[in-house]
């Protein structure tokens, strides 16, 4: 199997990155429609790509490091593409491109596992668990790009200095009701993959289990933190950005130590 959809997906996402980079240069968000037309080539690329190696795999092309970065960039993409239209048509949706891109970069760095049909029947439980966990991922991802956003915003307030993409953002109030939203939707998608994964196929495995546990709390905790309303839109972007951040890292190390 080549990577001939995957580049094209990740030069779709180069597209609307340098589309991005352009519109904040020029200080206007007239290019948000391509910004958005780019992204939606590169979710088709992507979209087939996966399918093209589930077919092979015969199961979720979910298989090692690689296939999970493109997986989780393909999460962000669709659910990019599934938000309001002020999401997407705001300067808040030129950073799901780069967010992308990063992704696709990085998993292209790697080596391309090869594939081999399992030998026994596929558990749809464990299907079910990694391809709702990852989709997760993307929410969480998406959350911590909204945070981003209104720390950028807040530090625009706080120098006073006030570049003119500033006045093309949302306002922070909508901007901590995005992460906030995302943040839920996100833990809410992630118990039901949970759920899956517990009740059949991944009981056994200590090591996954008590990660995806462990991902659950900081996120559980999170929701009820948001919930209660007791810490600050600011704190609150940074603890997103931030468990996002441990998420990833926790991937990458469980990818290695399954390999060892």
């Amino acid at each position: 199997m080549d990577r001939l959809a995957l580049m094209g997906s990740t030069l779709s996402f180069l597209a609307g990155f340098a589309l991005s980079v352009q519109a904040l240069r020029a200080r206007v968000h007239g290019n948000s429609t391509a910004i958005l037309w780019a992204n939606l080539c590169g979710f088709v690329f992507q979209t087939v790509w996966l399918y093209q190696r589930g077919q092979l795999a015969g199961r979720c092309p979910l298989t090692s490091l690689f296939d999970v970065l493109v997986f989780l960039g393909w999460s962000v993409a669709l659910l990019y593409l599934l938000a309001g239209a002020t999401y997407r048509l705001s300067l808040l949706g030129v950073f799901t491109s780069p967010l992308v891109f990063l992704l696709h970069c990085v998993a292209l760095l790697m080596p391309l596992p090869e594939l081999s049909k399992p030998l026994s029947p596929v558990n749809p439980w464990l299907e079910m668990h990694a391809a709702v966990s990852v989709v997760a991922y993307g929410a969480f991802a998406l959350a911590g790009v909204a945070g981003a956003t209104l720390l950028v915003q807040e530090r625009q307030l706080k120098t006073r200095k006030l570049h003119s993409f500033f006045y093309h953002f949302p306002p922070i109030h909508d901007l901590a009701a995005a992460n906030r939203r995302l943040v839920y939707i996100g833990f809410l998608l992630l118990t039901v993959g949970l759920l899956a994964g517990l009740s059949r196929g991944i009981a056994h495995i200590g090591l996954l289990r008590v990660v995806s546990v462990g991902i659950w709390l900081l996120y559980g905790f999170l929701c009820v933190a948001l919930g209660s309303r007791r810490i600050s839109p600011q704190r609150a972007a940074w603890l997103a950005a931030g468990a996002f951040l441990v998420l990833l890292l926790t991937v990458w190390a469980v990818q290695i130590v399954s390999k060892v």
